[in-house]
C-alpha cells in the first residue's frame, strides 16, 4: 500500500488528513440524517412489535366545527395529516393560508357567522411536525394493551404521539389511535379519495353547479365561499368519545389539556380504525419494512469501500508521510479511471461502428 509520491520527507500539516476525515465522517453520518423522521413503514409500537403503515401514505382530511369558542361565531377547522411524510402546499397558495415546512399534522381555521357564511380569514396551525425554529416532534408510539388506561387493555393497536407545532403560545400535539380493524384497509370514507372519483362526475353537472351556485348567493352566501359539505352543525359521538362517522380515520376533539408538568398544550386526538394497526397482519407490497438483498448488499459495499479509504489514508499519512492524492490507497489507479472509463467507451463505439459496416469484397 505505498503510494507512488515524490515528496520530500517533511511531514504534512495536519489539516491535510483532518479534512479528509471529516469529509469521511459526513459521508458515513449523511444516511442518518435523511432519516431523522420515522419511517412509517416500520413503526417500533413496542419490543418486536413493529407496524408497517406504507399503504395509508399521502394526506388525509377531516373536519370539526366548533360552535362554543367564539361568540356569536363557529370555527371550522380542516385538519390534513400525512403519517408517512411532510405535508406540501396547495399550488398557486402562499405561507397565510398554509402551515409551514415540515408540518405532518396541520390545521386550517376559518371564521363562519351567524348566517353561515365562511369569512376571508384563514389562519394556519402548525400541529405536529419537524421545523427548523419550531420544537422536536419527538415521537411516541405504544401498544393499547400497554397503556395504564383500563379501557385500553382489551383493545388491539398502538397510539401515536407528535409534537413540534406552536399557536399563540400554546404548544400543540397530536395523538391518533390506530385501533386494528380487520375489515378496513384504513382508506374508507377518505375525503381526498373521494373528491378525485367525484371529478369525473361533475364534468357532466356544470349545469347544475351553477343552479346551487345562484341558490347561494340567494341565501346570502359569498360567492365562491361555502361551507364544505362534510362539516355539519351537530354531531353526535359514540361510546368512545369520536365523532359517529361510517369514515376509517375519525375525529375524536381538539382542546386545551393538561401536559407535563402542569403546562397547557392543545391536542387533537383522532382514531384511524384500520387493518394495519393488527400485530398479526403481513407486510404487503412495496411497503414492506423488509429490506431485500441488493439495499443490504449496496449499503455493506458503502461501508466497506469508506472504511477501507479511510484506513489506506491514514495508513499512508503515519507511515509515509503522503499528503493530497498520495493519501488514498492506489491513488494512481483512481487517477487513471476516468481514462479507464473513456478509452473503454471509445472501444465500445469502434467496436458497434465496425459491425454495422458493409462487409465482403473491396472495389479495385
Amino acid at each position: 500500500m505505498r503510494p507512488h509520491t515524490s515528496s520530500s520527507g517533511s511531514r504534512p500539516r495536519p489539516s491535510s488528513f483532518l479534512s479528509l476525515s471529516t469529509l469521511a465522517s459526513v459521508l458515513l453520518v449523511l444516511p442518518s440524517l435523511t432519516s431523522a423522521a420515522f419511517d412509517c413503514g416500520a413503526i417500533p409500537a413496542a419490543k418486536g412489535v413493529i407496524f408497517n403503515l406504507k399503504s395509508l401514505d399521502g394526506p388525509r382530511r377531516l373536519h370539526w366545527l366548533d360552535e362554543h369558542e367564539n361568540d356569536g361565531q363557529a370555527l371550522n377547522y380542516t385538519f390534513t395529516l400525512d403519517i408517512c411524510k411532510t405535508l406540501l402546499w396547495d399550488k398557486g397558495t402562499d405561507k397565510t393560508t398554509n402551515c409551514k415546512h415540515g408540518s405532518r399534522v396541520c390545521a386550517i381555521r376559518e371564521d363562519i357567522d351567524e348566517t353561515g357564511t365562511v369569512n376571508n380569514t384563514i389562519v394556519p396551525i402548525e400541529i405536529a411536525g419537524t421545523y427548523s425554529d419550531g420544537l422536536p416532534m419527538n415521537e411516541k408510539f405504544q401498544l393499547l394493551r400497554d397503556s395504564k388506561t383500563h379501557a385500553d387493555a382489551e383493545r388491539e393497536g398502538f397510539r401515536a404521539e407528535l409534537h413540534g407545532g406552536m399557536f399563540n403560545k400554546i404548544p400543540q400535539q397530536a395523538i391518533i389511535e390506530f385501533l386494528c380493524d380487520r375489515n378496513r384497509t384504513g382508506l374508507e370514507g377518505d375525503e381526498l379519495d373521494d373528491a378525485k372519483k367525484d371529478d369525473d362526475e361533475k364534468d357532466g353537472d356544470n349545469d347544475k353547479k351553477k343552479e346551487d351556485d345562484d341558490k347561494d348567493k340567494k341565501e346570502g352566501e359569498k360567492p365562491g365561499m361555502s361551507m364544505n359539505p362534510s362539516m355539519s352543525l351537530t354531531r353526535r359521538d359514540n361510546d368512545d368519545g369520536c365523532e359517529t362517522s361510517d369514515a376509517s380515520l375519525r375525529f375524536c376533539s381538539y382542546a386545551v389539556t393538561e401536559g407535563e408538568k402542569g403546562k397547557k398544550v392543545r391536542t387533537l386526538r383522532l382514531q384511524w380504525r384500520t387493518k394495519y394497526a393488527c400485530e398479526d397482519t403481513p407486510s404487503e407490497g412495496p411497503g414492506s419494512s423488509s429490506w431485500g438483498f441488493f439495499t443490504w448488499f449496496i449499503i455493506i459495499l458503502f461501508l466497506a469501500t469508506a472504511s477501507y479509504l479511510i484506513f489506506g489514508s491514514w495508513l499512508n499519512y503515519n507511515r509515509y508521510g503522503a499528503r493530497g492524492w498520495d493519501l488514498l490507497p492506489h491513488g494512481d489507479t483512481i487517477r487513471d479511471v476516468p481514462y479507464i472509463l473513456k478509452d473503454f467507451a471509445r472501444r465500445v463505439t469502434s467496436t458497434i461502428q465496425g459491425s454495422g459496416s458493409r462487409g465482403g469484397y473491396s472495389a479495385v
